[in-house]
């Protein structure tokens, strides 16, 4: 296997950048800018495609217990009554509910993200925005949970649609998003995540159609299975910083780091150094 350093480096912020709140698209973005990859356009879809699975499949196997009873749960709950009571019954749909507010949001903005992508101010001011939501999201939840577990899906898919928006984060959104609607740092923390799965699963199979209508555009540079391999265990390892991150409230210095990093893109782009 070939190994190539500039490949590696994509693969292992995908890893970290996935699961911290600081934009995994934004950084890939601003980095292929910098490698000179940007001419490639849409010919580095087959590999951005491989970096989100080997980061799905952290989620998969890091909440698999969850994924497992939530499945159980709501397979069983087309067949009996009682488990139509059940906590994974309604967590489902919580998922199911969330992941199509996502698509209602995020899919019409599809034309616009290829468009923002290509462009370092428009994910600068994506990290800024990034930056400001951070900053306003308190260390625990202080209001009042919502009773309705379809207001908290909306909201929660809501947040996690806008975040197709290169620069802003799909994490931070959506635990900000949950923290927001009531729910507790570790509930928030793992609906997050859990909501994540057909997102990406099915924004990836999307992208996969796309690229069997024109094979010729498929493009994989070299190193790219030791990309995806660190983006798997960087991604692990992030997620367990992150988790325990959430749970001490140290939002500041994401906030802190996106603002940095969103500004020096935007003065990059506007040629003052």
């Amino acid at each position: 296997m070939s190994f190539d350093i500039q490949t590696f480096v994509l693969g292992l912020v995908q890893g970290i950048c996935e699961f911290l709140p600081i934009s995994s698209s934004g950084h890939l973005a601003l980095l292929q800018h910098f490698f000179g990859f940007g001419d490639l356009g849409e010919n580095l879809v087959a590999f951005d495609l491989l970096l989100h699975c080997a980061t799905v499949l952290v989620i998969l196997i890091y909440f698999r217990a969850k994924i497992f009873r939530v499945i159980c749960d709501w397979l069983c709950g087309w067949f009996s009554q009682e488990k139509r009571k059940s906590w994974g019954w309604a967590y489902a749909w919580q998922i199911i509910i969330a992941t199509f507010m996502t698509g209602l949001i995020g899919l019409p903005l599809r034309k616009i993200v290829d468009a923002m992508s290509d462009s370092p101010l428009a994910v600068g001011c994506g990290l800024i925005f990034t930056a400001i939501v951070l900053s306003f999201l308190p260390v625990s939840s202080s209001r009042p949970r919502s009773k309705s577990l379809f207001a908290i899906a909306l909201a929660v898919g809501f947040a996690q649609g806008l975040a197709v928006l290169p620069g802003v984060s799909r994490s931070g959104m959506t635990i900000a998003a949950g923290i927001f609607m009531g729910l507790g740092l570790t509930e928030a923390f793992e609906f997050s995540f859990l909501i994540s799965v057909p997102a990406v699963l099915g924004a990836s199979l999307l992208e996969f159609l796309k690229l069997l209508k024109n094979p010729d555009a498929i493009f994989l540079p070299d190193g790219y299975v030791w990309a995806c391999v660190i983006a798997f265990v960087a991604g692990f390892a992030a997620l367990n910083i992150m988790r325990r991150l959430v749970l001490l409230g140290k939002w500041a210095y994401f906030g802190l780091y996106c603002l940095v990093i969103g500004a020096a893109a935007i003065l990059f782009s506007l040629e003052i150094f």
